[in-house]
């Protein structure tokens, strides 16, 4: 997904004076816009690598340049004075495979623009208007996921300077020290572009971000911190001691016997305890990944080769690296007989809810899979599931049992896949003992095993699935009706075997609401049920043959450009499924992170028509959608991190309310899937 990109402007500084601007420029006012005093001024994330270079420079001496890792997009920014109510153009010079320019808090529409100029330096511009209560706005530049190496310079935020004033006196100092060191962290001032830091009332360094290091020499000291910008400097915050060299346990030795298991698109790592360690560092090809306190640690790191190291930490700071391992991840998945792109709808089997029964034989050759809705349990807890075909009362034109099998045969022998979807909007299904996990399992199977079916489709809606308090570990979850759930389907993937369908279709309030909520949360304020669905989509990655969340009955979800997204446009589409394809953090923790799934396991959710949820779109903006997930075009404000030729296809509520639209996106989205080959 998109961030927001940095946008810059230059301070000219002689003797304290203010050059005249040139006459192309009502005022350049970001400081070190060329880079050639280093970073001051700029503050970048912590991973990026950030350093003023001396090649290749756009003009002058130096440029800037960051490196993405990971889920970092390397960002560099600065806050800027500004006057309210006023015009503001933002420019710089950018080279490499994706860079982003922007600003924040402009109090209007933020601007973001980006370009793609690997080989040479390419400007950038955008233009704004402050708010009317704006003083300030913060601009950045940022390079894009796995885009590699960015370069920006000479950057200019042509505008009239702000009224500024000196920012907030720093709160929250913290100082630790260990045998040679003394590290400080301090809570960020408003308005700040640096810091200087106070050893025993004297400046000893100067900071742009809110950390310090340095290695003062044995014994105890005092420290302070004051912020700056351009308008002067705070108060000093107040006082910390740190003691180094005196009593400090030493650093932990490197962890040894580093070894690394692959199973399905896993690896497992486990070594042995380092002695004084508290914490662990995960390097994956030379990237840290994640920091376990335990010795072992579960990756999903994506199809190739990947090499593995693990350090140990703890307040004296992080040993070496430990030996190196490789795991291969070939990512072959499952066989299931469905063709490279999939239409997926649901058949109202059981029911006719106002859109009319068809019967399984009169089913269009559109559909690749048709889930049998619902089947149901005999209570919330009971794991008894039920099917039955819709009454004759309800459903005149049902056919009989043995007609309604006939039909499953016909559509299996075309290639077709027949499930029975469990749940739904009525049917809440809560595996809380073991006993009704038993349950589920024999009924289900009954249910298969009568009619013939090619799997198993899980739409646990409502308070069906929900995470206890202190159930925060993706990879092992402690909730009963998760762990049960999760046993139960592998039971059954178990015992049919490698071609056993399995689906799932939970709403986003259950899966992508976890980059910001995962269950009750650190203070049990939080909906249990949010992004509960998680654990029980990683236990079963590699056996699952489709992903299709709900994208409609749905609040405004945050993507991963921390933007909320609206259901029923093309960007909401694009934006819910980057989060499948590319992974998150759960809650912003970079140490609990839901991997990415394969392409092939996803699809989308919709509604076939306006009156069969809301959230519809239509089939333009689906389509719009589509082409800028699998081929990189047609997209609109949010880009996805990466392009996903891949992506399996669509599923829709309902191929009952498809026909009584007259068919509009069965043949439509049909025709465009075969397109795409």
């Amino acid at each position: 997904m998109h961030l927001r990109k940095l946008a810059a402007i230059a301070v000219l500084a002689l003797g304290g004076a203010m050059l005249a601007a040139s006459p192309a420029h009502a005022a350049n006012i970001a400081a070190n816009p060329g880079f050639e005093n280093g970073l001051t001024g700029w503050t970048c994330t912590a991973s990026s690598g950030a350093a003023a270079v001396s090649s290749p420079v756009h003009g002058g001496t130096g440029a800037l340049q960051a490196t993405p890792a990971g889920n970092d997009t390397a960002r560099c920014q600065q806050t800027v004075s500004v006057r309210p109510s006023s015009a503001y153009t933002l420019s710089a010079w950018v080279r490499g495979g994706y860079v982003f320019l922007g600003a924040t808090g402009t109090g209007g529409t933020d601007p973001s623009t980006w370009t793609s100029s690997p080989s040479s330096y390419a400007q950038l511009s955008t233009s704004f208007t402050t708010g009317a209560a704006t003083t300030s706005v913060t601009i950045y530049v940022n390079g894009w996921y796995g885009q590699g190496t960015y370069q920006a310079d000479d950057f200019v935020l042509d505008g009239q300077p702000g009224q500024g004033q000196p920012p907030a006196v720093p709160t929250g100092l913290t100082g630790t020290g260990n045998a040679t060191t003394a590290s400080l962290s301090w809570s960020a001032s408003s308005g700040a572009t640096g810091y200087n830091v106070y050893r025993n009332g004297t400046r000893v360094g100067t900071a742009t971000g809110t950390t310090f290091s340095e290695t003062p020499g044995a014994g105890t000291h005092g420290y302070q911190v004051s912020a700056t910008n351009a308008s002067g400097e705070s108060a000093k915050s107040g006082a910390v001691s740190v003691t180094v060299g005196t009593g400090q346990p030493p650093i932990p030795p490197a962890p040894s016997g580093l070894t690394a298991t692959v199973s399905g698109t896993s690896v497992s790592l486990s070594w042995s305890a380092s002695s004084g360690a508290t914490g662990y560092n995960v390097y994956r090809n030379g990237t840290r990944v994640g920091t376990p306190t335990a010795t072992s640690y579960s990756d999903a790191p994506g199809t190739g080769t990947h090499t593995y190291q693990v350090s140990a930490s703890n307040s004296a700071g992080e040993s070496a690296k430990s030996n190196q391992v490789s795991a291969t991840v070939t990512n072959t998945p499952p066989p299931g007989g469905l063709p490279k792109r999939v239409l997926v709808g649901y058949l109202h089997a059981s029911f006719a809810n106002g859109s009319g029964y068809i019967r399984m034989a009169d089913v269009p050759n559109e559909w690749n899979v048709i889930n049998l809705s619902f089947g149901e349990p005999t209570s919330v807890t009971s794991g008894d599931i039920r099917f039955t075909q819709c009454p004759v009362a309800e459903c005149p034109n049902v056919e009989s049992e043995a007609e309604f099998i006939a039909g499953i045969r016909a559509k299996q022998a075309l290639g077709k896949k027949v499930l029975i979807s469990i749940g739904g909007q009525n049917g809440q299904v809560q595996l809380s003992t073991t006993a009704a996990r038993d349950k589920f399992v024999q009924s289900v199977s009954a249910i298969i095993e009568k009619y013939g079916l090619d799997g198993l489709d899980i739409d646990f809606e409502g308070h069906s699935l929900y995470l206890d308090s202190g159930d925060t570990n993706l990879s092992a979850p402690t909730t009963p009706v998760i762990v049960n759930l999760i046993s139960a389907l592998k039971t059954l993937k178990a015992r049919y075997g490698a071609r056993f369908v399995l689906t799932m279709a939970p709403e986003t309030f259950f899966v992508q609401l976890g980059y910001q909520f995962y269950g009750p949360g650190p203070n049990g304020s939080a909906d249990r049920r949010a992004a509960s669905y998680l654990p029980v989509i990683h236990a079963m990655r590699d056996d699952l043959t489709l992903l299709h969340v709900q994208d409609y009955n749905s609040g405004p979800i945050t993507g991963l450009d921390n933007q909320y997204h609206t259901m029923g446009t093309h960007d909401f589409h694009v934006a819910m499924t980057d989060m499948l394809l590319a992974g998150f953090p759960i809650a912003g923790n970079p140490a609990n992170v839901f991997p990415a799934l394969r392409q092939d396991q996803v699809a989308i959710g919709l509604p076939a028509a306006a009156y069969a949820g809301n959230g519809f779109t239509t089939v333009a903006e689906v389509q719009k959608a589509f082409d800028c997930l699998a081929k990189g075009t047609n997209c609109g404000p949010y880009r996805p991190r990466g392009v996903y030729p891949n992506l399996r296809g669509l599923m829709t509520w309902s191929i009952n309310w498809d026909r009584y639209n007259a068919f509009e996106f069965s043949r439509n989205h049909r025709a465009y899937l075969d397109a795409l080959g």
